[in-house]
């Protein structure tokens, strides 16, 4: 008898995803989700209650089996004390414009509430791009956000330090006005119980080292990855409504690196938009960041109005 093959994803439709909340408490307000929520995104309490509760309790549900089995390795080992209080570690990945940034936010406001793991701490990827003085001078400017415009030693070197139990381990500091690192400025964190990573590229697999021999890579130090999906062309659609919508506010200062595209006509901006996400944002998604979704324990897909319909949570 020839074996079938095992599915390494059992797909969820959002009502049956929901049924898997059980009695989680809501600890958010309207008010509270709306201050979460990023430029153009659309999530309400529905989505929380839906989507993100269940989320929060499965991960509760990891973060204790986690600790269970370091525990089961040390009693095994002899040493009930070694690796007590490591982090749990959460990536989260996907396009530019997908709302990965929102889902992070969630997940870091929601997980904080649970008793067993309140200190929650999220660092974006972006405060280890190179800065753009350097990426001027490698040309790099036009590969920004693609893998090698970030120090990927740097970045897998912080999440290794936090989970190593390091009492204080620093990062630097992106400013989206200034489209750049902020010169001396750094994130400390200290001991979180829980550590989320948020970026495009943090599901890549390891790249060989110069003699040939595989290194880590910075998924390797993940307990749990979460993939944010859609539709390439939605993904292009919410792109162009940021874009709008920042021109409005935030491009409006002086200081923005984007404040040119408020001197011109709105055709002239958008037509830089576009160029921006096909040259760069949707060959960045197609060749580097949609490729590592099957990597992910799970993928939340959405649908063309923003909200997730369906999810696939790795079994295997």
């Amino acid at each position: 008898m020839v074996p079938v093959p095992t599915k390494p994803y059992v797909d969820l439709s959002r009502a049956e995803w929901s049924a898997l909340r059980e009695r989680t408490p809501l600890p958010l307000n309207a008010d509270e989700v709306e201050e979460l929520r990023g430029l153009g995104d659309v999530v309400d309490l529905d989505e929380v209650r839906e989507v993100f509760l269940p989320l929060s309790r499965l991960l509760n549900l990891y973060v204790a089996a986690t600790h269970g089995l370091r525990s089961a390795v040390n009693t095994f080992l002899g040493d009930a004390d070694a690796q007590r209080g490591t982090p749990f570690v959460i990536g989260v990945a996907g396009s530019v414009a997908v709302g990965k940034s929102t889902v992070s936010r969630l997940l870091r406001a929601l997980l904080a509430r649970w008793p067993e793991h309140p200190h929650v701490e999220l660092v974006t990827t972006d405060g280890f791009l190179l800065p753009t003085a350097e990426l001027e001078e490698r040309g790099l400017m036009s590969r920004k956000g693609f893998p090698e415009s970030y120090d990927r030693r740097a970045l897998t070197r912080f999440v290794a330090d936090v989970k190593a139990g390091k009492p204080e381990v620093s990062a630097p500091v992106y400013s989206h006005l200034i489209y750049d690192r902020v010169p001396g400025e750094r994130l400390t964190v200290r001991r979180p119980d829980i550590l989320i990573v948020e970026g495009l590229n943090v599901l890549q697999p390891p790249l060989p080292d110069r003699d040939g021999r595989p290194r880590l890579a910075l998924s390797d130090h993940f307990d749990f990855s979460v993939y944010v999906d859609a539709r390439t062309s939605d993904i292009e659609q919410w792109y162009l409504t940021r874009f709008r919508a920042l021109r409005e506010t935030a491009f409006q200062n002086p200081r923005s690196y984007f404040h040119r595209y408020t001197q011109v006509t709105e055709e002239e901006a958008l037509a830089y938009a576009r160029r921006t996400w096909r040259t760069i944002n949707e060959v960045n998604l197609r060749q580097n960041i949609a490729p590592t979704r099957g990597r992910a324990t799970l993928q939340l897909h959405k649908g063309a109005d923003h909200k997730v319909e369906r999810l696939s949570l790795r079994k295997l």
